[in-house]
């Protein structure tokens, strides 16, 4: 399952150790709520190799801010605390499995 991303836990989890798939999301967005079967999924299928999670934009300004959120779904990637890659707008699955497994690989 996909883990929940707030303001208070971002930092620790970015500092996991592991490779971090965050989507931002908004209950209000259509293509965000298409794609939430497939963040599920990918969640389910990379569980301990990697975090995968979701932010409500609405909810937690602060990590959308700071990364300049501005268009959603928007899924950033993080290796070593570090920003690597991002996906605007809803993508197929296979698209997003290959920008995270080449962060597990990296």
């Amino acid at each position: 399952m996909a883990v929940e991303i707030t303001d208070s836990n971002f930092e620790s989890l970015l500092n996991s150790g592991k490779p971090l798939m965050v989507d931002f999301w908004a209950q209000w967005c259509g293509p965000c709520l298409a794609m939430a079967p497939v963040i599920e999924e990918i969640a389910k299928e990379y569980d301990g190799q990697a975090i995968v999670g979701k932010l409500d934009v609405d909810n937690n300004p602060m990590v959308s801010q700071q990364f300049g959120i501005r268009n959603i779904p928007t899924i950033l990637f993080f290796n070593n605390g570090q920003l690597v890659d991002k996906q605007v707008g809803a993508v197929p699955k296979n698209m997003l499995v290959k920008k995270l497994t080449a962060q597990i690989t990296a």
